[in-house]
């Protein structure tokens, strides 16, 4: 079955998770934590997202983000990409590190919000990380220390998560008391997916609203009732018009190159050369930025395209904020 398409546009509240391939470890040494959430911090204070919670574990990761200034597919090339690279470098290893694409759930802020941040921050202690509460309260890989102060991070949108509990002092002692009394839940299934039973609470409201024969919009990719998901999509489509320009098609690699081209002065055969021309390799990162970020397509298919490996298209992705704003390669 074809993947469905990623659901974004600016101030949408998502879930984010990915895994380890073959659920193997991601982290590897607390260098590699330490780099991941350096990165995390990059763009939080580049405004690309507000990151409200996030925890890593040996083989998966958990971030609750709010898209602000880049798509969420632009910001997760970058941190995932970026990621990669350094740690493959570091253990010299090859080849993929996560499991497919990271999955990401659009989720309803007033509804799920704060059920998400303690799900998310309570995943170390759940999978056997730390022993008890107050290890937890000390653990340097989860967004959770932040939140009672025992770490700083002026990159975390603390303020945000305990202005619901109330100020300073109180409200970290509030959300701590919170923290505690969700210890007993065990897994929330309820909350890492969408779907018409998620989204109305449950099957008693699945089936009393068949028998008032109520209709529910629902999406699998979206945490939330029937008339946020409706919102949802219609945002959704309007920014995946914007973003893919012709009513909503993906303009072809051949029509983008020449853009670029011409833009840059260089022949199309130049950019496909394979050349080492530090001219030429600027034109080939720009095209690549563009046809990944702005256009969606996989570093394997811009690859191919200009025929050069996949790993190299991934290390000009990487350097993602050298690349050029879109408008100067298109009028509208």
């Amino acid at each position: 079955m074809p993947r469905s398409a990623r659901l974004d546009a600016a101030g949408i509240l998502h879930h984010v998770m990915g895994r380890g391939i073959e659920k193997k470890a991601i982290f590897f040494d607390d260098k590699d934590r330490v780099d991941f959430i350096a990165r995390l911090a990059a763009l939080a204070e580049s405004k690309a997202m507000a990151i409200y919670a996030w925890a890593l574990l040996p083989n998966h990761f958990h971030l609750l983000c709010k898209t602000e200034k880049r798509s969420l597919a632009s910001s997760m090339c970058k941190l995932l990409t970026g990621y990669v690279v350094h740690c493959n470098r570091r253990h010299d290893r090859h080849g993929h590190l996560f499991q497919n694409r990271y999955k990401s759930i659009v989720c309803q802020e007033d509804a799920y919000l704060l059920e998400l941040v303690r799900y998310i921050h309570v995943n170390l202690l759940r999978a056997g990380e730390v022993e008890n509460l107050e290890e937890l309260n000390k653990c340097p890989w989860s967004g959770h220390s932040a939140l009672v102060g025992k770490i700083t991070r002026k990159w975390q949108d603390t303020e945000y998560i305990l202005s619901f509990f109330g100020k300073k002092r109180a409200g970290s002692e509030k959300y701590l008391k919170f923290i505690n009394e969700g210890l007993a839940q065990g897994r929330r299934p309820d909350l890492v997916g969408g779907g018409l039973i998620r989204s109305i609470g449950g099957w008693a409201e699945v089936l009393s609203a068949r028998r008032h024969k109520e209709k529910q919009v629902f999406d699998q990719r979206v945490l939330g009732d029937g008339e946020f998901v409706q919102k949802v999509l219609a945002e959704a489509n309007d920014f995946t018009k914007a973003n893919l320009r012709l009513e909503g098609k993906r303009i072809e690699l051949f029509s983008l190159a020449e853009r670029v081209c011409d833009v840059h002065e260089v022949s199309l055969g130049e950019l496909r050369s394979g050349s080492c021309r530090r001219a030429i390799i600027d034109v080939r990162r720009v095209f690549s930025c563009l046809a990944v970020k702005d256009f969606g397509y996989s570093g394997a298919e811009v690859a191919r395209y200009l025929g050069v490996t996949t790993s190299c298209v991934t290390r000009v992705i990487a350097q993602g904020d050298r690349c050029p704003a879109r408008e100067k390669y298109f009028d509208s």
